[in-house]
């Protein structure tokens, strides 16, 4: 029996060379496209017959698809992707797919290589993107490159066949990138060019609020978008465009400007409207004082609107006498009504200039009517300076005492410390300049001018005075009688050596000394212990001796000593 089944069968190589055979002459091979027809469809297959007495099977889905029509009928004839001649069941392992894909990947790579756009369907949402079949062929669809503007909802574009750009292929690895931002572009650079040329420079158009950003709004001429920049919106100032415009309203634009190179198109309402400045002079004539609103504030000064469209600048330097250095915000509030004058009108750069200050009674000239030259006057330290003390004072200006004018007889770098901040302090007003801003005052002057008040002192007088103070170097002594202090050096202390020791003195004692200086106008006083005795020494030289009297000094000093004892005493 065995011997018979080999007899009957064919060896394995009879077989195979057969087989070979029959698809060398029906021509069908591994890897090709081949046709066949459709013999049964058996629930959700189809068998397919491909010649050479060889049939596969084909699942019906695969004949289903985005854009396609899923009908299949026995009897039709289809093309099919051989991709084995036969499995272990002895069918052939045919695809509908594949063969769709690789006829698809040539027609794919002509219309790449032409820069044509081609036909597929979005169908799939992945990681970064969508997925799109090119008529079998799957491409990537990239987030950015689906609209011209970020779609947050594609549903609408699923299932709807549509134009894209290949941007990438690569067979190998079967990756295919397009674009259908691509093609938007193109076909709006199109229709703008379009529309841009039927437009001119000053033409008035209706058009709608499309969207509405910080800096304006863009209109919708009718497929194509101008801006309506927030400042052609009105000739007044415009915080925000939403005050203005709103999304979805009609508005009837002028067109400003039109690049044709890059079809940007820039439009205004303002322009539309009468110009408010024109006969801005006239209306405002320097120095003339008004009410306005404030409408913005800045760090050099704030903006006054005088009426719609027309705003003037108060600059922080014109908006208070006395606060210097102060921002704007600390002394009006936006929307605060303001009397103002007017200082200039700039009819070409469209600018006015405004004082706030103005308006209100300067302080100094105030101060000066209320307070003349030589009245007496009371404030507080405000500050102390290596210069002189600054003095608050009513109508909040300020006064200066300088050190040389805090004390007749000490210097001012000793006496001002004797001040501190907070401290009130007379004062007499020496000077007011009014267009300086400066007041000038004394606190010495208060007290009165020893100088001034004392009597006739003249170089050589022998005066009385009262010991202040011992020193080291010599005396601190007050002139009696009279407010004007000097200083006795310790030289000056006696014409003897031995005795020029002021730990002799002691204070409140009075001693005699002679006028060596006195100068009213430089107000300086200078006496010496020591010049009235060499004077007394001269005079009784003169009285008692003589060259040939043969009496001793000493004698002689003391017949002068008793004769001026004797006359004391008289």
């Amino acid at each position: 029996m065995s011997a018979g089944l080999n007899v009957s069968q064919p060896s394995r190589e009879d077989f195979a060379s057969l087989l070979e055979e029959s698809f060398l002459n029906h021509e069908i091979t591994e890897g090709s496209v081949v046709k066949g027809r459709v013999v049964a469809i058996e629930k959700d297959v189809a068998v397919i017959d491909i010649g050479a007495k060889t049939e596969g099977r084909v699942a019906l889905k695969e004949f289903n698809g985005p854009g396609r029509d899923g009908d299949l009928a026995v009897g039709d004839e289809v093309e099919v992707y051989v991709d084995r001649i036969e499995n272990a069941l002895g069918e052939a392992v045919i695809s509908r797919d594949k063969a769709r894909r690789e006829e698809s990947w040539v027609k794919l790579e002509k219309a790449f290589e032409a820069n044509e756009r081609v036909t597929g369907t979005i169908f799939n949402q992945v990681k970064g993107g969508y997925t799109v079949d090119l008529d079998g062929a799957v491409a990537f669809l990239p987030r950015s490159q689906v609209d011209i503007r970020p779609v947050r909802d594609v549903t609408p574009l699923l299932g709807t066949p549509q134009p894209f750009q290949i941007l990438k292929m690569d067979r190998r690895r079967g990756n295919i990138v397009v674009s259908r931002r691509t093609v938007l572009e193109e076909s709006r650079a199109e229709q703008r060019s379009e529309l841009v040329a039927n437009l001119e420079e000053g033409q008035v158009i209706d058009g709608v609020v499309k969207n509405i950003t910080e800096y304006g709004a863009f209109v919708d001429l009718g497929g194509i978008d101008g801006l309506l920049h927030v400042t052609d919106m009105a000739w007044r100032r415009v915080n925000h465009p939403s005050e203005v415009v709103t999304i979805g309203q009609t508005v009837k634009v002028k067109i400003i400007k039109i690049n044709h190179e890059t079809h940007r198109i820039s439009l205004g309402i303002k322009q539309l409207l009468a110009d408010p400045w024109e006969g801005i002079a006239a209306r405002y004539p320097e120095g003339a004082k008004l009410k306005g609103r404030v409408t913005n504030i800045t760090d050099y000064g704030a903006f006054v609107e005088l009426e719609p469209g027309i705003e003037g600048l108060i600059h922080v330097s014109e908006m208070s006498w006395t606060k210097k250095n102060v921002h704007p915000g600390k002394i009006v509030s936006t929307s605060q009504e303001v009397e103002v004058q007017i200082l200039e009108v700039d009819s070409v750069k469209r600018r006015i200039s405004l004082g706030l200050k103005q308006t209100l009674q300067n302080p100094w000239d105030a101060f000066a009517e209320k307070h003349p030259v030589g009245s007496e006057v009371e404030g507080e330290v405000k500050n102390k300076t290596e210069f002189g003390l600054f003095i608050g004072l009513e109508g909040d200006v300020d006064g200066m005492v300088h050190l040389s004018d805090l004390d007749w007889n000490r210097p001012g770098e000793q006496v001002i410390e004797e001040y501190k901040k907070g401290d009130i302090v007379r004062a007499q007003v020496l000077d007011v300049d009014v267009e300086k801003e400066r007041i000038s005052l004394g606190v010495k002057q208060l007290g009165g001018d020893p100088f001034a008040e004392a009597g006739e002192i003249k170089k050589g007088q022998i005066v009385t005075c009262e010991i202040v103070e011992v020193k080291d170097s010599g005396l601190e002594v007050k002139l009696v009688d009279t407010d004007m202090q000097t200083f006795i050096r310790r030289a000056e202390l006696a014409r003897d050596r031995a005795d020029q020791r002021p730990e002799r003195f002691a204070a409140g004692e009075k001693v005699d000394a002679r006028v060596v200086q006195f100068d009213r106008k430089a107000r300086r006083v200078q006496v010496s212990i020591k010049a009235l005795e060499v004077a007394e020494e001269k005079e009784a030289m003169a009285q008692f001796g003589s060259a040939d009297s043969g009496a001793s000094l000493g004698d002689i000093l003391g017949a002068a000593f008793n004769k001026k004892k004797g006359g004391d005493e008289e």
